[in-house]
């Protein structure tokens, strides 16, 4: 799974360093971080949308990050709290071998949906003596 987390990190360094050059350019901090929820409002729609369209189990994305309450917050079943705030060390720029990464992904698990079914007439035997209180 570590070489997986590498991948993962090569993959996204690119983001992570052009999100800390603005972090360390822009001077104002209203724009700055206003520019940083706009990177990482994109970032995680993209993310959600993929998770949703292709029926992703977030069990099996978790081993591939770095900090799992990320991924439940960015998939939107989790909530951020303000303890959350840490140090995001810069990557390593390093080769990713996107052929490898292919053949070797997870494949999508669906989601088993739960489905209430409702019987129907149950509702009509609570008022079958003609109405009378």
């Amino acid at each position: 799974m570590r070489t997986h987390r590498r991948t993962v990190a090569a993959l996204a360094a690119t983001g992570v360093n052009a999100a800390r050059e603005l972090y360390q350019t822009v001077p104002s901090d209203t724009v700055r971080v206003a520019a940083l929820v706009e990177i990482s409002a994109a970032a995680a729609a993209l993310a959600r949308t993929v998770v949703k369209l292709r029926h992703l189990d977030p069990d099996l994305i978790a081993p591939h990050v770095s900090d799992r309450t990320d991924l439940r917050a960015v998939l939107g079943r989790g909530q951020w709290l303000p303890t959350m705030v840490r140090h995001v060390p810069a990557p390593t720029a390093s080769p990713v071998d996107l052929d490898a990464l292919v053949s070797t992904a997870v494949p999508a698990r669906s989601i088993r949906r739960r489905i209430a079914r409702r019987k129907t007439g149950a509702q009509l035997a609570l008022f079958a003596d003609g109405g009378e209180h």
